[in-house]
């Protein structure tokens, strides 16, 4: 990996390129993409919660391009999302026709230096950044063990399995918050999408689980009418001053820190909460992000920014995001870069104390 210095020197070229591609679109010189087909890379299986995100915004992303591309996504799982993203790595900017959609599973890797991460988020394009944020739930017997405001002390005696994509993925963000719990969890590790951790719920080979908005949201909203899941908290999200409050999409949830609040021998603050919050930060408010590769040109970043920017601008887009996405911001331009720059960026100390239990909880070695 490139040194923090030249990856914030790549990250200010990228917004200067932002803003300087603005005026090209003004001036008629946006990139034409008429009769051609845009690959959306998504890398992960076809059931997740960024399967969803990319196919609410393909449509709507075609309508928006100049000449009306059709927009064509493409899944690409494999290694925790680490194939997809180094495929990307290798492409180079030729047309405008290939993005790449990066979840906060891609991001931790990065963040932890796996050893299988060959790609440089510095060397990418930033065009959009979708705040998102995830829920946990449990089948109805468990969750009726749950004390007032989601106290989880009653369920330590339990046995949870959980199917995970892996412990350096996003899944290290449930997987530390349940062993804040005091939780015993079993991970059955090697899953491809956070979807094919709610099919494990449904067949009952799971009896946790947590998915991001968008996949809660669409299949796992059908089971809490059904009675089979039961919504337990929504990790929450970020208020102008950096605390966890309720997320916005499910006010009626306790947040994260509120069940850890009150549930026994769960603490919110000290090292461990410090690494939590830190990873949650990275993996949630910034969690998909649209790419343009290395080497697009002022004129292809720019046509991107106004194409996301004109969907935001659609006079349905609340309506139609909200059902689909949740309540969270859609960035683009110098926000989106901001939002680029926490994802990948997590204090040392917060990722020594969580190499350290990847290595003790999970024997995972990152070398």
């Amino acid at each position: 990996m490139i040194s923090k210095t030249k990856r914030l020197m790549a990250s200010v070229a990228v917004l200067s390129a932002a803003m300087t591609g603005a005026p090209a679109l003004a001036d008629g010189h946006a990139i034409d993409l008429e009769g051609k087909t845009v690959e959306w890379i998504i890398p992960f299986s076809e059931t997740g919660g960024s399967a969803k995100w990319a196919n609410f915004y393909a449509p709507l992303l075609s309508e928006a391009l100049p000449g009306n591309p059709t927009v064509v996504v493409t899944f690409m799982p494999g290694a925790g999302s680490t194939k997809g993203a180094n495929f990307f790595q290798d492409v180079e900017y030729d047309d405008g026709t290939t993005i790449f959609g990066s979840s906060g599973s891609t991001q931790f890797p990065y963040l932890l230096s796996d050893p299988r991460v060959r790609y440089e988020y510095g060397d990418w394009n930033v065009v959009l950044a979708s705040g998102t944020g995830g829920v946990a739930y449990l089948p109805a017997d468990l969750a009726g063990q749950l004390g007032e405001g989601g106290d989880a002390t009653a369920l330590a005696g339990e046995d949870f399995i959980y199917g995970s994509q892996g412990a350096t993925r996003l899944d290290l963000v449930p997987l530390l918050a349940w062993e804040m719990l005091g939780l015993q969890v079993e991970p059955v590790f090697g899953i491809e999408g956070r979807g094919d951790g709610r099919l494990m719920f449904e067949r009952g080979e799971a009896n946790i689980d947590y998915q991001t908005s968008s996949s809660y949201l669409s299949g796992v909203t059908p089971l809490v009418e059904a009675g089979t899941a039961v919504p337990w908290f929504a990790f929450g999200a970020l208020d102008d001053a950096g605390n966890i409050v309720r997320d916005p999409t499910f006010p009626d949830m306790p947040s994260f820190k509120e069940v850890c609040d009150v549930t026994d021998g769960c603490e919110t603050s000290g090292k461990q909460w410090d690494a939590w919050k830190a990873f949650f930060v990275a993996g949630f408010p910034a969690q998909k992000m649209v790419f343009l590769p290395a080497g697009a040109p002022d004129a292809a970043i720019a046509t991107y920014t106004q194409a996301f920017e004109d969907v935001k601008a659609r006079a349905d887009f609340a309506e139609i995001s909200t059902a689909r996405l949740g309540v969270y911001p859609q960035l683009t331009g110098a926000a989106a870069q901001t939002a680029l720059d926490s994802a990948t960026v997590v204090p040392e100390a917060s990722k020594a104390y969580v190499t350290g239990w990847l290595k003790d909880r999970y024997g995972v070695v990152l070398e």
